[in-house]
C-alpha cells in the first residue's frame, strides 16, 4: 500500500513537471524571434528599385576595361546583394566630353532621360572634369589659383541649375554628386596650384550640394590622385627617382587608365564606387523605405 502511495506521488510530481514546461514551451519566444523581426522590418524595404546615372565620361565608364560601364555596375551590384534586391533597374545616362553646361542642356531637353530622373530612387552624378580641363587651358599661363575663380563660378551656377531641374523633376529622390581628382598630381607634385584649383572646384560642388535637399558630395580626390602605395610601386618609384637623369620621367598612377592616364581603370573605378555606395548605404532610408500608403 504505502509503495502505491509514492508511486502515486511520483506519478503526480511528473505530471506536474511535465505541465510546466509544456507551459513554458508555449508562453516563452523561442530563440529565433529576434531574427523573425528583422525579417518583418525587411518587408518596409523595396525589392526593386531604379537607378539612374548622368554625367561625363566617369559615368560612360570611359577606363574601364570590361567595358561595362564603370562604377555604375559596381554600384548596382553592391547594392543588390546589400539589401537582398529582386532587381536594380540602372539607366546610364554618362556621355564622355560632357561640361556641366552639355549635362545641363540634356537634363532640360532629353526626354528620356527626364523620364528616367523622374522615377528614379537614386540619382548619381560625375561633373565637373571637362569643365576644369577647359579652364586650364584658358588659363595656360595663370600664376595663381585666384584666377579659376571665375571659370568655378561659372561652374557653380550650370551645377545649381542642373540640381534644380533634378529636384523639380523627382522631389525625393537623394543625389550623389561625385568629386574631381587631379589626374596630374603623380608626374607634377610641385605644382601646388593646380591641387589647390582642384580643392575649390570640390568645395564649390560640396557647397552646392550642401544647399540642395538630399543632396550628397562624393569626395574621391584622395582616393586616386596618388594612386595606391604598393611595396612593387613604391620600389619602381625609388628605382626611377635613383637612376633617372631626365626631368621628363612619368610616374605610373595605378588607379588611371594606361591608355590616357587621366580616366580610372579597374581598380581606379572600383575605389569610386566604393566611396559611392558607402554614402548611398548610408542614406538607405530616403531611397530603400517602401511609400507609406
Amino acid at each position: 500500500m504505502d509503495r502505491l502511495k509514492r508511486f502515486s506521488t511520483l506519478f503526480i510530481l511528473l505530471a506536474a513537471v511535465v505541465v510546466t514546461l509544456l507551459v513554458l514551451f508555449l508562453t516563452i519566444p523561442k530563440a529565433d524571434s529576434r531574427l523573425k523581426v528583422s525579417q518583418d522590418g525587411n518587408q518596409n524595404y523595396k525589392k526593386t528599385i531604379h537607378f539612374v546615372a548622368v554625367g561625363d565620361s566617369l559615368t560612360e565608364g570611359v577606363g574601364d576595361e570590361t567595358k561595362s560601364g564603370g562604377y555604375v555596375p559596381l554600384v548596382e551590384n553592391a547594392l543588390q546583394q546589400k539589401y537582398e534586391l529582386n532587381s536594380v533597374e540602372k539607366d546610364n545616362y554618362g556621355v564622355s566630353g560632357e561640361r556641366s553646361d552639355q549635362i545641363l542642356k540634356r537634363v532640360k531637353n532629353d526626354k528620356d532621360l527626364r523620364n528616367s530622373l523622374a522615377s528614379a530612387d537614386i540619382i548619381t552624378m560625375t561633373v565637373g572634369g571637362n569643365d576644369l580641363f577647359q579652364a586650364f587651358q584658358k588659363h595656360l599661363n595663370a600664376k595663381n589659383a585666384k584666377q579659376f575663380d571665375s571659370s568655378i563660378k561659372k561652374y557653380g551656377k550650370y551645377v545649381e541649375d542642373i540640381l534644380a531641374q533634378m529636384r523639380e523633376l523627382n522631389p525625393d529622390a537623394p543625389i550623389y554628386v561625385v568629386g574631381i581628382y587631379n589626374p596630374y598630381y603623380m608626374n607634377f607634385p610641385d605644382i601646388t596650384a593646380m591641387q589647390t584649383v582642384v580643392d575649390n572646384w570640390n568645395k564649390k560642388t560640396k557647397s552646392l550640394t550642401a544647399d540642395a535637399t538630399h543632396c550628397y558630395f562624393v569626395p574621391v580626390n584622395d582616393l586616386l590622385y596618388k594612386g595606391i602605395q604598393t611595396e612593387t610601386s613604391a620600389s619602381e618609384s625609388t628605382t626611377a627617382s635613383s637612376t633617372s637623369t631626365s626631368s621628363t620621367t612619368e610616374t605610373k598612377n595605378n588607379v588611371l587608365y594606361d591608355e590616357d592616364n587621366f580616366h580610372p581603370n579597374n581598380l581606379g573605378y572600383q575605389l569610386m564606387a566604393n566611396a559611392i555606395q558607402d554614402k548611398i548605404m548610408d542614406t538607405k532610408d530616403l531611397w530603400l523605405l517602401k511609400e507609406k500608403k
